[in-house]
């Protein structure tokens, strides 16, 4: 049963090798691909981000709400995860196609296009994905298991997709970037493709409810803000997912052009980037039973201020590391900060499931796609305002671009280097801090949830009662 048990959350979690491994490489690499390689200025390449994520957004509440609305014969979700996975390979391929475009306006648009089909994708496979997560079981503990081996999977595919492309592309192909980043992107579109299917084939969700018959408008796509702990679990989650946006699309800029100023001043290349990445997303594995296992002393609120309060010290620390310091500093930092990262990046996708329980006893049914896809909607939005207000920033502050046909950038004015600084420390200091005082507020410990299950089954008080508890 235990070997069971566990192929089971191997199979579910496994679809997350998309989620967690393509968001890292668009956030990681993305932005450098486009400034560096295909030479896209800092005001487009936010513009980009901007236009992306807000068609990204509307796309993900239809979407959780066609999922909510979906019957076939592998229910609600696993449908779309099946038919979508081959176009995660041609979507990938695209969208890291170094387009040599000599007209700027065209070469934009072609990128723009490209982004935007693989957003498209990604949001009809994870939106019905994260509803899988409310639906894989209808305990509080066992949910909290699953969603931690999904996010190890997700990690570890991090740790991958920030290490490997970057040897695929400086290694292989060093002096043909343009050709490492269409191998990478074949190859990780491959994984991707066949880590979506496997999921799509082999899951087994628990708690089975019939097609929502409601009709597709503004007010039921906002239904869920009604739901005080949904708003709350929102927060939480959009600002954890806008600050890690932030931070990794800046990481790179800070190590090669702040932590190994002068190796990147010479053209000599440095794995610093990729050894402290890993060494960040390795101990977010590591940790991960250690804040399982405060969850079952504390609460899931409780392992979500630990892991932010490192997480803003360590984003403190970072803007007072001097430029061509010993690599061992920012090591050290990355092995902190992952311990830290890793209980805000839990504690929301094992949140989930319990609000979904709330909404059900509000709403009378389990609205799991619609509420994925509005959490999605708020997020996306949110990233894209803080990524390309960040991109904006840096084309104030005079970031170098790739110019077309030109040599590769090796070095940022002191204006940029300090605008990055700044933002790697203030964005876990402001938006971690928020999600601080959010936690506070919200009140399903296990004790709670249990009550909430057992009003579903037995309605023992009444609904007015519980949710004035929450």
């Amino acid at each position: 049963m235990n070997k069971k048990q566990t192929l089971r959350k191997m199979a579910f979690a496994s679809a997350d090798i998309f989620g967690g491994g393509s968001f890292n490489i668009v956030n990681f690499l993305y932005p450098g691909f486009l400034a560096l390689v295909v030479g896209v200025d800092a005001f487009w390449i936010g513009a980009i981000m901007l236009i992306t994520r807000i068609w990204d957004a509307v796309t993900d509440p239809i979407m959780g709400n066609l999922s909510d609305r979906t019957s076939s014969k592998v229910g609600k979700r696993r449908i779309y995860l099946i038919i979508a996975s081959p176009f995660v390979l041609i979507s990938m391929y695209l969208l890291f196609f170094p387009y040599h475009i000599a007209d700027e306006v065209l070469r934009v648009i072609t990128v723009l296009l490209s982004y935007l089909l693989f957003t498209t994708v990604q949001t009809t496979i994870m939106i019905p994905y994260y509803s899988l997560s409310s639906e894989i079981s209808p305990d509080y503990q066992v949910r909290a298991q699953y969603n931690s081996v999904r996010l190890g999977f997700s990690i570890f595919s991090s740790i991958l997709c920030v290490a490997l492309p970057g040897i695929i592309v400086k290694d292989i192909f060093g002096d043909q970037p343009h050709i490492g980043y269409q191998v990478m992107s074949i190859s990780f579109g491959l994984l991707f493709a066949l880590s979506v299917l496997i999921s799509g084939l082999f899951t087994r969700e628990e708690i089975k409810s019939e097609p929502v018959r409601t009709k597709i408008d503004l007010k039921e796509i906002i239904k869920p803000l009604s739901l005080k702990p949904f708003r709350q679990y929102l927060g939480m989650f959009l600002l954890l997912q806008m600050t890690m946006a932030i931070m990794s699309g800046l990481f790179f800029f800070y190590i090669d052009f702040h932590i190994v100023k002068s190796m990147t001043l010479v053209g000599e290349e440095s794995y610093v980037g990729m050894v402290a990445a890993g060494l960040m997303f390795s101990m977010q594995i590591v940790a991960l039973p250690v804040y399982i296992k405060i969850i079952e002393k504390k609460s899931k609120a409780f392992a979500y201020r630990i892991g932010s309060f490192i997480w803003i010290a360590c984003g403190v620390l970072l803007f007072f590391i001097p430029a061509d310091s010993n690599v061992i500093y920012i090591f050290t930092l990355a092995v902190i900060m992952g311990l830290g990262i890793s209980g805000p990046g839990l504690v929301p996708h094992t949140m989930y499931g319990d609000v979904v329980d709330v909404g059900e006893v509000k709403f009378k049914n389990r609205l799991d796609g619609q509420m994925s896809g509005f959490t999605n909607f708020i997020s996306k939005i949110a990233q894209a305002i803080g990524l390309s207000s960040v991109m904006f920033i840096l084309g104030v502050a005079d970031f170098r671009e790739q110019e077309y046909g030109a040599s590769r950038i090796d070095f940022q004015p002191d204006s940029a280097m300090l605008a990055i600084r700044l933002i790697m420390m203030l964005s876990p200091l402001i938006l971690m801090g928020i999600g601080i005082f959010i936690s506070y507020r919200y009140k399903i410990d296990y004790k709670k949830q249990q009550e909430i299950q057992k009003y579903l089954k037995e309605k023992h008080i009444s609904e007015e009662e519980l949710m004035a508890s929450l």
